[in-house]
């Protein structure tokens, strides 16, 4: 199986871009809003419980995913301080003890693009942070900063691609076909 790992800051378009990943190359979305809004319904964000509730759900969908037989899984992704430092290298035990593969992709903007799309009213659907002067808070604290990566992250800036050219350029650096592409090579070989 694949992970892509889309990761950036708040508002940056990482579920935009998953959305359209999935569209192009058939794989399941799981966004980290799902597992947070899940645990958050019952224990406070940040909280031991929501933390070790919070991972243990991520690994054990990327594990029940590899366990089924998936060719493919994306997982958006914002680092923040409550997250366990054992996590990302956790995950890439996981997906490569068991033949998968694990991509990173950060995405990246125009500071004054991204502060532009966090007020953006798509957002609220799921809690995710909304707030200009928080986000320029937790930078300035550099508590959204991207860890080192245990492997070759990606870097896309969109400031300039619509998310499908995005999308497309992602599978093209990390060699996944999207369907179009499948279906050419398929009716190549029929025709």
């Amino acid at each position: 199986m694949n992970l892509i790992f889309v990761h950036g800051m708040p508002g940056v378009g990482k579920l935009t871009v998953a959305r359209e990943l999935s569209r192009l190359i058939g794989y399941k979305l799981f966004h980290n809003h799902l597992t947070v809004d899940l645990v958050e319904s019952v224990f406070e964000f940040g909280t031991q419980t929501f933390v070790e509730l919070r991972e243990s759900i991520w690994l054990s969908v990327f594990e029940k995913a590899m366990d089924s037989g998936l060719p493919g899984l994306i997982f958006t992704f914002a680092f923040e301080p409550t997250v366990t430092a054992c996590f990302v290298p956790a995950t890439v035990e996981m997906i490569e003890s068991r033949g998968g593969n694990i991509f990173f992709v950060e995405l990246r903007c125009d500071p004054d693009i991204l502060e532009g799309r966090l007020t953006d009213p798509s957002r609220a659907a799921y809690r995710k942070l909304t707030s200009v002067s928080k986000l320029r808070e937790l930078v300035a604290q550099d508590a959204l900063a991207t860890p080192p990566l245990p492997r070759r992250n990606l870097v896309v800036d969109i400031t300039e691609l619509s998310p499908e050219k995005a999308a497309r350029w992602i599978c093209t650096r990390v060699g996944i076909k999207t369907r179009e592409a499948d279906q050419q090579a398929d009716s190549a070989r029929m025709g």
